[in-house]
């Protein structure tokens, strides 16, 4: 029922800058908490940064934090992740998930398919 889909991965050096967004469509977007999650090889998949359905508040990997921010449009039914100061250990596929629980959530119901993040040193 619910489609995401995720857009704007690429390569860039390290101490770039990518901005990552997810299109949601088939649901009531502004019910969904949306999270970013990223798997490089040979990796788990890990959290990176979530923003709620009610308050919109935002939650971030220790790893990212200062450096990365998450974003919704409820408009566009869309979310960004926008990715600065970027290191070659950011390079993973990058997945967007949406979840019907309040605060930060637990579990995720929907997923995208992934977008490739290089960063070159």
């Amino acid at each position: 029922q619910v489609q995401l889909v995720e857009s704007g991965g690429g390569l860039v050096q390290a101490g770039g800058s990518l901005r990552l967004s997810c299109a949601a469509s088939g649901h009531t977007f502004s019910s969904y908490a949306m999270g970013w999650f990223r798997q490089a090889p040979g990796k788990v998949r890990e959290f990176v940064a979530v923003i709620t359905r009610n308050s919109g508040s935002a939650y971030y990997a220790d790893s990212v934090k200062g450096r990365f921010t998450i974003s919704r449009d409820n408009v566009k039914n869309t979310v960004y992740l926008q990715m600065n100061s970027l290191k070659p250990e950011d390079t993973a596929v990058y997945y967007c998930a949406a979840s019907l629980e309040y605060g930060p959530p637990k579990r995720y119901d929907y997923w995208g398919q992934g977008s490739q993040v290089t960063v070159s040193s």
